[in-house]
């Protein structure tokens, strides 16, 4: 060992401390010992954020008594009004390298990225054993929620899916309502939204478009089927498209459903049917109706569970207004969620806001359910971020139950892709595949749709795909195959 004298000895650890002092805020706070208990409420997480331009900025908003340490984001002018907004916060364009640079200087991760992106960014970020924080919805696959929740499980950090109605008081209400038996047994519920809000039902685009200067491209695509770049793909349109989004459903059924699925322990249904105008190979349709029946759950102290037939509808499609509706009264079409009761009917507004019962009474019931400080969703996250693995509340919408939430979702996706198959699918959730699909059945979908009106006369020439094997399909539609060179982490058994 090389001689080192007191004057040097004293100097090096000088400015050891200087750095420390100088940013204190880059040291995780796993480096300092603390994840093994609870944290102080005053000590700040250190977060990424990945994606950032849209939502993510209003989560990160939310966020902003932590430590915003890194920000990332494919396209820099969409993000350019967040990275100007925390300037200290070291800027990325793909999240590997920021997390090759800065996931062990982060405590947790915020993902608000296209749909496709959200289980692959999560992934790595659990699997290095940072909480985090993902958009609705949570993936854009079955396989992927299910992988998700065991991998939170495994590493034992906390989890939230930003579906921001969970941890409202509205939400609150209905559930105790629910749970205290005031509207008796559900059998049937119906659920809409007004959306989407953007372009569905479209052909794929043939132009191919100069990549702009301020966008990587091919980390948008990540691990999606690589495409040219069109400008209809992103940055706000991309929940059109089928290889990056989950149309109007993926967008607000974890929100409309949430008091559903949470309310009446829901989880994968036993079968599920899907219906839509024009199936288009590449864009979600424009409206859709999709069934799920679930079978009888173990009953509640107050509330027997027995199967229940929920239909979901987009596009402009509303059910048929309850019997007994208020005159004048109007269901909210940005969404509503109706449950028709042996006693009453329940309806709760999108997020799960102003619940009403339609006889007109207000129960003043227990209160069954934990109360989120101020409803603020991401607040009730980062709580749960600094209590230990054995002391942690769940937040309201924690891997746990958002992931059989979000995974029976996205399978009403894969229903409408199968609905020219023409019938109910039977699902195995053990082994997460449809049982009832015929061998030897294949399915098409229409690359191009031409009206043309000669002499008074249309003139319609659709153009389809090859007929591929609908159980091939139907497993890639619950299971996707990523690109060459992105890569899940294998299913962890716990």
């Amino acid at each position: 060992m090389a001689d080192i004298s007191r004057r040097d000895f004293l100097k090096r650890g000088s400015a050891a401390l200087a750095g420390m002092i100088v940013a204190p805020n880059i040291v995780p706070n796993t480096v300092l010992g603390k994840a093994r208990g609870k944290k102080s409420p005053s000590d700040k997480l250190n977060i990424l954020g990945v994606g950032i331009g849209g939502r993510g900025a209003a989560d990160l908003s939310a966020m902003e008594t932590e430590n915003i340490i890194g920000l990332c984001d494919v396209d820099w002018k969409y993000a350019k009004h967040v990275f100007d907004k925390y300037p200290k916060a070291k800027r990325y364009n793909d999240y590997r390298k920021m997390f090759d640079e800065m996931l062990k200087s982060a405590d947790a991760v915020m993902c608000a990225t296209a749909d496709h992106t959200h289980a692959i960014i999560c992934a790595d970020a659990i699997t290095a054993g940072k909480h985090v924080y993902v958009e609705k919805p949570m993936t854009l696959y079955p396989y992927e929620s299910r992988l998700l929740a065991a991998l939170a499980k495994k590493y034992k950090v906390a989890t939230q899916m930003g579906n921001q109605g969970a941890s409202s008081s509205g939400a609150r209400q209905a559930l105790n309502w629910l749970w205290n038996g005031e509207i008796g047994e559900v059998r049937r519920i119906e659920a809409f939204t007004n959306r989407p809000i953007w372009p569905q039902g479209m052909p794929t685009p043939t132009e191919k478009m100069a990549i702009p200067s301020t966008m990587n491209w091919d980390a948008f695509i990540g691990p999606a089927q690589y495409r040219d770049f069109n400008a209809a793909y992103t940055p706000w349109n991309f929940r059109g498209w089928w290889d990056f989004g989950s149309g109007a459903l993926g967008d607000m059924a974890n929100h409309i459903l949430q008091v559903a699925f949470k309310g009446l322990n829901l989880g994968a249904p036993a079968e599920l049917i899907g219906s839509s105008t024009m199936l288009m190979t590449d864009s979600c349709p424009s409206a859709e109706k999709i069934t799920y029946r679930f079978a009888a759950r173990e009953n509640m102290p107050k509330l027997a569970l027995p199967e229940v037939e929920l239909a979901w509808y987009d596009g402009g499609l509303i059910p048929q207004y309850p019997d007994g509706m208020p005159q004048g009264k109007k269901l909210k079409t940005d969404g509503c969620c109706i449950f028709y009761g042996s006693k009453d009917t329940l309806v709760a507004e999108c997020y799960g806001y102003e619940p009403y019962l339609l006889s007109g009474r207000k129960p003043v019931v227990p209160e069954l359910n934990r109360i989120v400080k101020n409803d603020n969703h991401q607040q009730d996250w980062i709580r749960a971020c600094k209590e230990s693995p054995e002391n942690r509340i769940p937040s309201e919408s924690d891997f746990k139950f958002a992931a059989p939430m979000n995974e029976a979702i996205v399978l009403g996706c894969a229903a409408v892709r199968l609905q020219d198959l023409g019938q109910w699918l039977k699902y195995d959730a053990r082994n997460m595949r449809f049982t009832n699909i015929p061998a030897n059945a294949t399915l098409r979908s229409v690359i191009e749709d031409k009206f043309e009106i000669h002499d008074g006369h249309p003139t319609f020439d659709r153009t389809y795909t090859k007929p591929v094997n609908a159980n091939e399909w139907a497993a890639r539609l619950i299971k996707p195959v990523y690109r060459q060179g992105w890569k899940l982490p294998e299913m962890p058994n716990v």
